[in-house]
């Protein structure tokens, strides 16, 4: 049976869910998780929440999904515990420090890792596993198909997203809140830019970034068959209204396996849309038909509203099985005994049965009478008797009866089992092991100079000749011959490393193998990724592994689990400060990108499609906002994009400030620029060039993300 995991904004939220069908809730504190905009519990509200839950047999997870500074860690530690006082079920996660905090904290605490870490293929799946996930939240994007491949040989459980806003970035990877408004995505807060009206090098002018809501009520009885575990609705920024109708809608569904009726789905699309729903990642229909805008209108929901919380405020859902016994003999009091799903078990006594005149208590009647259990959060799933012919009782003595046991095993069902806690100690590197101690690694030698391109007619003999220390290009490019990349591939005074696509579903693999098969060929012995799902697929072609930014290293505690997977290098996320990437213990070569057009999102439906009705990669000029800024829109492996920045990272004229931090390298991307740019870039960060772009951005090395605690 496929546990439905609904998302709860409050305490309201909470019963909303639970009395519409939810088999588990997803809460978050008012730090530290990726719906920050939710009202949120206080740590009194999320107990008495869980209480709540637990005598009703409804499971609760705790999200600590966004993600997290050093100064934060102990935090994340501490909240684990303290949900763990509780009774949380498990902790979401996406963050890789954050996971080791927890797993520190409350070692048998099941973790959960979110659909933020992306994982899309089994590879990523198994690493997970590895790192101590008991379930995977997999990326929104995969097909029915690919889901089931990944189901039947999962390690873990599966889980998938089936109702709630799609975000047009793959998994909700979405930088360009924080560089474009005041917050950050990654922190929990989206202006949601994406929602604006972009001209599309006029195909279209409407919303090309805006996808209608995720609906995959239809497929239900599909998911359970292929082994998906859960399902989740997404929506912890919702009123508890929607919570509630919408799980009841998927609850039904999955109870009757029959769709919502044509009323029922038209009132969902009106009320909780962006002008209807898409199943089009399900289905493997990625094109124009997803795209949809939230209508604002005059719409009146408060009637709607008004009966829907009428229900969940006043009822409750019968989930827990409960078996009666009853005995009714001459001469001794009735007896009825109750258990429930946990073995819990009561026992009550009522008044001493009479002799009857006109119409005895028979067991039918019996079963008629426990079987009521309306209004209580128990189900009767069977009734046994031992009658003795003849005697008779009021039926009111049962239901008080009934009442007592009820009562009695509901306060059984109140106590938590706790789990062992232990301590968190921020890790650290010696040159022998990683050890808790406090130690600086932070380089003193000014740092490397690592160039990548999109193209290798990027490249140039002239570049060859300025010797950058490390060259990525993508292995995509290495299908086509090109006599200058043979000549860096073969310069022993450059590395070269091939960039892996952001995604590789399992059905693209043995294209990519093919192509690292090639760059193997050439002596290129490293590659760069940007998921944990490709770490030991680039290892199993004897390539060396370095981490990009789609890692979102945010913290130390994720360098040194990536340290500890065997990666080469890691780049820190873009998202930090500065004087973040400065105070970070580095047990590996880290590197930041100090040049270039930095990607806003990576798309799975291709933005060029959907708005000039073609394949014109080549001709697409980009996106250009209401302020006349325009923002490239790059080809990726497999049709899909990266939506690049409108304005240029520069920092060349802020050396100093690069000296300090003691990484490894920075790393200069070329995007737009041609052979010659790239030339001209290159030479200024050498400091022996001028060139300096003609409007170009900070990104938020200095400012950071608004929403910092």
């Amino acid at each position: 049976m496929l546990e439905l995991v609904s998302p709860a904004s409050s305490p309201e939220g909470v019963v909303a869910a639970v009395q519409n069908g939810a088999d588990a809730v997803c809460l978050g504190f008012k730090e530290l998780n990726s719906c920050m905009e939710a009202e949120n519990f206080t740590f009194d509200e999320f107990g008495r929440a869980l209480e709540y839950c637990r005598i009703r047999g409804v499971r609760a997870y705790l999200a600590q999904d966004s993600l997290v500074f050093d100064s934060e860690l102990p935090i994340v530690a501490q909240n684990t515990k303290q949900a763990n006082g509780y009774g949380v079920d498990a902790i979401i996660v996406q963050d890789l420090g954050a996971m080791r905090a927890v797993r520190q904290a409350v070692p048998d605490m099941p973790v959960f890792a979110s659909s933020r870490m992306g994982i899309h293929n089994l590879e990523g799946v198994k690493m997970a596993a590895a790192m101590g996930a008991k379930r995977v939240t997999l990326a929104g994007e995969l097909t029915h198909g690919e889901i089931g491949y990944i189901c039947k040989r999962s390690p873990i459980e599966i889980e998938i997203s089936v109702h709630g806003n799609l975000c047009m970035s793959s998994s909700g990877g979405c930088y360009m809140s924080a560089f474009l408004c005041e917050n950050s995505d990654s922190r929990g807060i989206c202006d949601k830019p994406c929602q604006k009206s972009y001209n599309s090098s006029g195909h279209i002018k409407a919303y090309p970034l805006s996808l209608k809501d995720n609906c995959l009520v239809r497929y239900l009885s599909d998911l359970e068959k292929i082994g998906v575990s859960a399902i989740k609705i997404d929506g912890r920024d919702k009123r508890p209204e929607y919570t509630a109708l919408v799980t009841g809608m998927y609850s039904k569904a999955a109870r009757t396996g029959k769709s919502p009726s044509r009323e029922s789905m038209q009132t969902m699309q009106k009320t909780f849309s962006r002008q209807g729903f898409t199943d089009g990642y399900y289905t493997d229909q990625k094109d124009a038909n997803m795209l949809g805008l939230r209508e604002e209108d005059n719409r009146d929901d408060t009637a709607l509203f008004a009966s829907t919380r009428k229900l969940y405020l006043n009822g409750e859902f019968q989930r827990v099985p409960i078996r009666f016994v009853g005995s009714v003999e001459a001469g001794k009091p009735a007896k009825l005994a109750a258990a429930d799903d946990k073995k819990n078990g009561a026992v009550a006594y009522g008044p001493i049965p009479e002799q009857a005149f006109h119409k005895e208590l028979t067991t039918a009647m019996l079963q008629t009478e426990l079987y009521k259990t309306h209004g209580t959060p128990f189900i009767c799933m069977g009734v046994k008797g031992k009658i003795q012919p003849g005697l008779t009782l009021p039926m009111s003595a049962f239901s008080d009866m009934r009442l007592e046991l009820f009562a009695q095993i509901l306060e059984q069902r109140r106590p938590l089992t706790l789990r062992p806690e232990g301590d968190y100690s921020p890790t650290v590197y010696t040159s022998d092991e990683i050890v808790p101690d406090l130690h600086d690694m932070n380089r003193s030698e000014p740092p490397a100079i690592n160039i990548s391109v999109t193209r290798a007619d990027q490249l140039s003999e002239q570049m060859l000749e300025l010797s950058p220390a490390l060259l990525y290009i993508p292995v995509t490019e290495l299908d086509y011959e090109s006599s200058i990349l043979r000549k860096f591939a073969e310069n022993e005074n450059i590395a070269t490393a091939v960039i892996l696509p952001r995604v590789i579903h399992d059905n693209e693999k043995t294209r990519i193998s093919k192509m690292l098969t090639r760059a193997s060929s050439l002596g290129i012995s490293d590659a760069l990724i940007s998921n944990i799902g490709h770490i030991q697929f680039a290892k199993s072609h004897g390539m060396s592994v370095r981490g990009d930014y789609g890692l979102n290293v945010f913290n130390s505690e994720s360098l040194f689990v990536l340290q500890k997977l065997g990666l080469r290098s890691a780049t820190i996320s873009f998202e930090l400060r500065l004087s973040d990437i400065r105070d970070l213990s580095k047990p590996l070569d880290t590197e930041i990108i100090t040049y270039g057009r930095l990607p806003l999102m990576h798309t799975e439906s291709c933005i060029v499609r959907n708005c000039a009705q073609a394949c014109i990669c080549d001709s697409f000029t980009g996106l250009t906002d209401e302020q006349g800024q325009i923002f490239p829109v790059a080809a990726d492996f497999g049709c899909r994009n990266t939506l690049l920045h409108s304005k240029k990272l520069f920092m060349a004229d802020k050396h100093k400030s690069i000296l300090r931090l003691g990484i490894w390298a920075e790393r200069l991307c070329f995007t737009t620029e041609n052979a010659i740019e790239c030339v001209a870039v290159l030479k200024r960060y050498m400091g022996t060039g001028s060139f300096s772009p003609q409007s170009f951005t900070r990104g938020l090395y200095f400012r950071g993300a608004e929403n910092r605690l």
